[in-house]
């Protein structure tokens, strides 16, 4: 039985020669002749709907050039293919579109040339800087864009791959010197660091204040000229060395504020005789003289009150109620001064009455505030025993203010 491209010869379907092919056998024949073919003519319609898809697959993607080797499979795969047809349009067809994307894939190799030229050129004033953080964010962009830009030509592509893998392999290689060199240099430096926390360790061991002092104060200009580290291995050798370093510091400075050492008995002597002239100057009226003279008091205490007796408490607790007093008195007079712009030119009479009823304002309200202490601390228990030190500790304050307030609301009042 004919067919305009084949024929049926002894139980058996033939595709007649095409393109200088010869016939070939492409089935037999299963249950009739006409249904045999009717069979190969699908098949050819199922091969020619798929040269339609690739040339509509073609022509509505932009990246064109990617379908070349699908269409060469695909045109290779119609010289073999089993059905009955015409191929040599299809396969003309398919030649014209390879021509077609040839074409595209060779321009855009020329474009990608140029591309990648330009890549290189970024690559070559990039490669010698030393800002290597910013420096390899942009070498990871340029190679990220040099990925995604597409192939070049045969010809091309080992001149410019190496050129530009020259290029990055420069300044990677100057990142992995340097990093290393500051590796050993920061080996280096922490001996110097640990050297200078030993030489702090004797300097604190020296009997000798003022010479550990003057050692002190050596090593550690020679600690800020020192290198660099990285911070988790100088973090701990500087907490020890500034530790070591403030002891120093503050035994000199006690030592100088001290001056000669007293025995206890002395110190005793000396305390309640600063508490003694303290409390003659809470009795006299404020003045710029009796606020210096109580500084100055101050100052002698503090080194005495750091290596004060046991016995010395209730001395202590006078001394700094009677502070209280004479700085209260002087705030009292400046925030009088504040509410009155005349109180200069008022009588002491009256001068005291506005200075009393500011000061009941104040106990007032720090009565109040003592109060919601009490409150809160009734409220609120917590078993640690630094939390009960605490509120002790405010409750007292609040209490010495309210006493003090009321001191010299009873001296005020015995003058009006």
């Amino acid at each position: 039985m004919e067919h305009p491209y084949g024929y049926i010869k002894d139980k058996k379907v033939f595709l007649k020669g095409f393109l200088n092919q010869a016939d070939r056998v492409i089935g037999e024949v299963k249950e009739d002749e006409a249904s045999t073919l009717k069979y190969f003519e699908d098949r050819f319609a199922t091969i020619k709907e798929k040269v339609e898809n690739l040339k509509k697959d073609i022509e509505e993607n932009q990246n064109k050039g990617s379908f070349l080797m699908k269409l060469i499979h695909l045109r290779d795969s119609l010289m073999q293919y089993d059905a009955l047809g015409d191929f040599v349009p299809l396969i003309e067809e398919l030649n014209k579109l390879e021509i077609y994307l040839e074409e595209i894939i060779q321009k855009n190799r020329e474009r990608n040339l140029e591309i990648k030229r330009g890549l290189i050129l970024e690559a070559e004033d990039l490669k010698d800087n030393t800002d290597w953080k910013e420096t390899t964010e942009e070498f990871k962009n340029l190679k990220l864009r040099w990925i995604k830009t597409g192939p070049v030509e045969k010809e091309f592509e080992e001149e410019i791959e190496n050129a530009f893998n020259k290029a990055v392999d420069t300044f990677f290689d100057n990142r992995k010197a340097f990093f290393e060199e500051m590796a050993v240099q920061a080996e280096q430096n922490i001996k110097i660091y640990e050297d200078l926390v030993r030489q702090a360790q004797q300097a604190f061991n020296n009997p000798d204040a003022k010479k550990a002092f003057e050692i002190s104060k050596k090593i550690q200009k020679e600690w800020k000229a020192s290198g660099k580290v990285p911070a988790e291995k100088r973090q701990p050798l500087w907490d020890e060395f500034s530790k070591l370093n403030n002891r120093i510091f503050s035994r000199f400075k006690r030592e100088m504020q001290s001056g000669p050492r007293l025995n206890p008995r002395e110190v005793l002597l000396k305390m309640e005789s600063l508490a003694e002239e303290m409390k003659k100057l809470a009795h006299q009226d404020t003045s710029p003289m009796t606020v210096s003279q109580a500084r100055k008091l101050q100052n002698e205490w503090k080194p005495l009150s750091q290596t004060r007796p046991r016995d010395a408490n209730l001395i202590t607790r006078n001394f700094i109620y009677y502070s209280e007093i004479v700085f209260e008195k002087s705030f009292l007079n400046k925030l009088a001064l504040s509410k009155n712009s005349n109180f200069r030119d008022l009588s002491e009479s009256e001068q005291n009455k506005i200075k009393s009823s500011i000061l009941r304002d104040l106990i007032h309200r720090d009565e109040s505030e003592l109060k919601t202490v009490k409150e809160n601390a009734e409220n609120f228990k917590s078993n640690e025993p630094d939390f009960e030190i605490m509120l002790r500790r405010k409750i007292s304050a609040f209490r010495r203010k309210i006493d003090v307030k009321n001191f010299i609301l009873k001296e005020l009042s015995n003058k009006y």
